[in-house]
């Protein structure tokens, strides 16, 4: 750039010759003088206008102030020359904050440089939209830069600077990104086949999924899908191999995206998952001499076992984890003791049973006193984590030796833990009371406010602890030095409690009025007042030194402070009184206990630990915490759905105290087991109503057909579990790439749905593809698992459907004679458990029953037909059992009286199970009903 232009490279080499300061500012003056000069005369050409606005940027990076440049800057970026164009962009980014009036001007420019079918503008204006980031720019472009990213007709590197920039624009504004709209475009891009592009999706995907996650949920099977062709089909360019290690920056992108969601419930996905994991375990166990190999394999490793740990704590893969996790903390690495620390205090969390960790509970303790920061903070961390009733006393013990040596920046955080800790392991009042104060008087200034005001409120609401705890605070207050924090907290127990002691020989009122005045002179103010309240319980319940305390009032009556003299003059007031007035007795009056509620010290501890851009599945703390924080989690998101009364919230809430630990609490979360995902927004047409109500009694047949696509079922049902064998066949002369087939099931607890294997991603031109899909009947079931298809041809093409997998699928047919069968019918009686309607039917080209079609339905739906019950040969009899893996089998039976004069059919549908007789007489309805 700069051999191009002689003035600049003149500039250039004027600026590094200046020897002092003062001459280098001379000659920017001067430049700058010069170019305001050129600006204000105008006819200026577009290397003109390049020149003087590249000297601009230079001297903006030397540190000066530039006021001149913006509007020339602007009229550049809508220059067709490469050169020029390239200097307006940079001097936008860089001369032009997010709140510029300047950038209105340049959004249209910007607009039509993502439009051009020129790659080099598109990257240079996708440059400037990231880089700026202003909330204007967001509105108005979001939809074109999301245009670039998914047009088939972008080059892969103008894909991934568009992914990322729309990432920018998410953070920076997410309302303007209709994210749920766009999910399955976007998640279609993971099947890219270049692993940049993917990438770069991946990380936008993230951000996405982490606020929908319903919206997003296809992109699970994506993941695992690509996993395992990276792992282990080895389906990957040479250049994305990092040190012999494949594309590792995108397997941890996808390891932890698929920590966002809760495990699946898909065999399929869960075994394919499993494999995959096994494997990067496996090629991770043995270390490699090269420090590069290392890193990158220990990144993919860490997060690796962190999902594992996700999906289930008590697999064998969590064991495998665990002897590596040992291995990691002891290494001479820094870094690896880092990430083995932190992903072990993630088996913490999440670990039914800590006896694993406990083993090396040494060397956890010795990590407090590495050499590096970090890693003490993630000792620390996995202490906090890995601590219970059991080990309590010792890691606290531990936590407070090392407090009084510990770096300043960790001390808050570790008194917070040490609190917590102390007040949810206790197992006994004095235990808890001697470790709190001595966390006081040690943490000195770390100690804040919800500190010692979580002590005053556990001291007030347990008697037992009162007269303990006011002996205890009184033997500190009497050493040379106590902390203003231990002052506050021995003026609000002793002013409430101290009575309960002073008759013990060292206790009396006025030797805890002398330990307790004595410190009130290197307290502040806020301190001060809160010993005045002390003084005026005195009064109350200690007269032998009611005269010191009135001295003490009127002495701060004068003072200059406005809190400590207005609150001495009502105290001085109060004590004045005469002593048959009971004003002062119901003032001073012992405070209540306070409501029961949850710890504000566990809140303040999250808040310091929260994430910020990608979110910890899991917070620092035990199984229980974790499980705390998933309901409480859960409960927000339903808060908008139910208003809760905050009052009810605070009695519910369990009690963040020691004695929850001592009760044994208990915390389990509701089930898991459904699918996650939105409800697919089925696919209308008269023929897809056809071709479906076809197949509720047809074994295969058409599915959907359109111009691109021809999908047909095969389906086969033994006892309580299924197989159907869909065929997707391509009638077009492209590949349908990006091929996703996706089963939505909204009750898992009753049906499960699940593919034989991961389906592949590409279906070519003019060929078929056939996936299995194995089916199980747990309950009785009404609502229709739905199949969602999707793919890109040209434009992303969705189509959603029903399967025809209905509750009658798993019936078998039972034979009855004639006693057996109306013995049964008249057991199970009528309604509740009968179900009947009457419905037109059509009748044949010959105006007779189409008798044939009925019985096809019937036993379609695996009814078996009983001839020779009814008398009428019109009327259809059926019996059949329904199979499920639960609750075992269920007994229908079902008669058929078409009127051939009326054009009705009465259907009469009974069952031991009066949800069954309903579903099957819907669904036999719906089979036989005239349009």
């Amino acid at each position: 750039m700069a051999a191009n232009m002689r003035g600049l490279t003149q500039f250039i080499a004027d600026i590094r010759g200046a020897r002092v300061r003062e001459l280098e500012e001379k000659r920017i003056n001067k430049e700058m003088a010069n170019i305001r000069k050129k600006f204000k005369d105008g006819n200026l050409d577009g290397y003109q206008k390049k020149k003087y606005v590249a000297k601009i940027i230079f001297t903006y990076i030397l540190g000066y102030k530039v006021d001149i440049g913006h509007l020339e800057a602007v009229n550049l970026i809508s220059s067709s020359k490469y050169s020029e164009k390239q200097i307006g962009y940079l001097a936008v980014t860089l001369l032009m904050h997010e709140n510029s009036d300047f950038l209105r001007l340049v959004v249209n420019s910007i607009r039509k440089d993502l439009d051009e079918n020129n790659e080099v503008h598109n990257c240079l204006a996708l440059h400037a939209i990231a880089n700026v980031g202003s909330s204007e720019m967001a509105e108005a472009l979001a939809e074109d830069v999301h245009r670039l990213l998914i047009s088939p007709t972008s080059m892969t590197f103008v894909k991934k600077k568009a992914a990322l920039t729309l990432l920018r624009i998410y953070r920076k504004r997410p309302e303007v990104i209709p994210a749920a709209e766009w999910a399955l475009r976007l998640v279609s891009l993971m099947d890219d086949q270049d692993l940049g592009v993917v990438l770069c999706v991946t990380s936008l995907i993230m951000a996405l999924a982490q606020d929908h996650p319903d919206a997003y949920a296809v992109c699970y099977t994506k993941a695992v899908d690509r996993l395992h062709r990276i792992v282990i089909e080895h389906e990957y360019s040479g250049i994305y191999t990092y040190y012999k290690v494949p594309a590792p920056w995108l397997q941890v992108k996808l390891l932890r995206l698929l920590q966002y969601y809760p495990p699946t419930e898909d065999t399929t996905l869960k075994n394919v998952l499993n494999e995959t994991l096994q494997i990067i375990m496996t090629s991770s166990a043995e270390p490699s001499r090269n420090v590069q190999h290392n890193n990158a394999q220990n990144a993919v490793l860490f997060e690796a076992i962190s999902l594992a740990i996700h999906l289930d704590t008590r697999s064998p893969l969590v064991d495998t984890a665990a002897v590596l996790l040992a291995r990691f903390i002891s290494s001479k690495e820094t870094n690896v003791r880092y990430l083995g620390l932190d992903t072990m205090a993630h088996l913490a969390a999440r670990s039914d049973t800590l006896e694993p960790l406990k083993k090396h509970q040494g060397t956890i303790i010795l990590s407090l006193r590495d050499k590096d920061i970090s890693v003490r903070r993630r000792a620390l961390d996995l202490l906090y984590s890995m601590c219970d009733i059991d080990n309590s006393e010792l890691i606290v013990g531990e936590l407070l030796r090392y407090l009084k040596v510990a770096d300043y920046v960790l001390r808050e955080e570790m008194v917070l833990k040490i609190a917590i800790l102390t007040e949810k392991y206790a197992c006994s009042y004095k235990w808890y009371v001697d470790t709190i104060l001595q966390l006081i008087s040690a943490a000195g200034d770390h100690v804040g406010e919800e500190v010692w005001y979580r002590v005053v409120q556990i001291v007030t609401n347990t008697e037992d602890l009162q007269e303990y705890a006011a002996r205890v605070v009184f033997e500190y207050l009497k050493t040379p030095s106590a902390h203003e924090s231990l002052v506050k907290v021995g003026g609000y127990i002793l002013g409430e409690y101290g009575h309960l002691i002073a008759n013990e020989p060292g206790y009396s009122p006025l030797e805890q009025f002398q330990a307790l005045h004595s410190k009130s002179q290197f307290c502040v103010a806020p301190t001060r007042s809160l010993l005045l309240s002390t003084y005026i319980k005195w009064v109350n319940v200690f007269p032998e030194i009611k005269s010191q305390l009135i001295n003490i009032f009127e002495r701060y009556r004068h003072v200059l402070d406005a809190e400590l003299q207005q609150r001495a003059c009502e105290y001085y007031a109060l004590a004045c009184l005469p002593d048959d007035n009971e004003m002062l007795q119901n003032v001073c009056e012992e405070m209540p206990p306070f409501p029961p509620r949850v710890s504000g010290l566990t809140s303040r501890l999250n808040r310091k630990m929260a994430d910020t851009e990608d979110k910890r599945t899991w917070i620092h703390g035990g199984r229980e915490m974790n499980l705390e924080q998933q309901m409480t989690t859960l409960m927000r998101s339903k808060q908008a759905e139910v208003p809760v009364n905050e009052s009810t919230t605070a009695s519910g809430a369990a009690d963040s105290t020691m004695f929850n630990a001592l009760a044994g609490l208990n915390l389990t979360m509701p089930s898991e087991a459904g699918e996650s995902g939105a409800i697919p927004r089925l696919t209308v047409g008269p023929s897809i109503d056809k071709w479906y109500k076809k197949l509720t009694y047809s074994a295969e047949g058409v599915l959907y057909e359109d111009v691109q696509i021809q999908i047909g079922i095969k389906s086969r049902f033994q006892g309580y579990l299924g197989q159907l064998a869909i065929y997707f066949g391509n009638k077009v002369s492209a590949p349908l790439t990006s091929f996703t087939s996706t089963v939505y099931v909204s009750d898992s607890e009753a049906i499960s749905a699940t593919f034989a294997k991961i389906p592949a991603n590409i279906l070519a031109s003019r060929t078929q593809s056939q996936q299995l899909l194995q089916v199980e009947c747990k309950k009785v079931f009404t609502a229709i698992p739905i199949l969602t298809v999707s793919f890109l041809a040209g434009a992303h093409q969705s189509i959603s459907i029903r399967l025809p997998i209905t509750v009658t699928k798993f019936f078998e047919g039972v034979k009855f004679g004639q006693a057996d069968f109306f013995e049964r019918w008249k057991l199970i009686g009528g309604s509740p458990r009968e179900s009947q309607v009457v419905f037109p039917i059509a009748l044949d080209a010959a105006g007779h029953i189409d008798l044939p079609h009925n019985r096809r339905i019937v036993s379609g739906n695996h009814f078996e037909i009983l001839d020779g019950i009814d008398p009428n040969p019109n009327n259809i009899v059926g019996a059949a059992v329904l199979h499920t893996s639960v609750d075992g089998k269920v007994g229908c039976l079902l008669r058929l009286e078409p009127n051939r004069e009326a054009k009705l059919c009465r259907l009469t549908v009974r069952s031991t199970s009066e949800e069954v007789a309903a579903e099957v007489q819907r669904l036999m309805e719906a089979a036989l009903r005239t349009e």
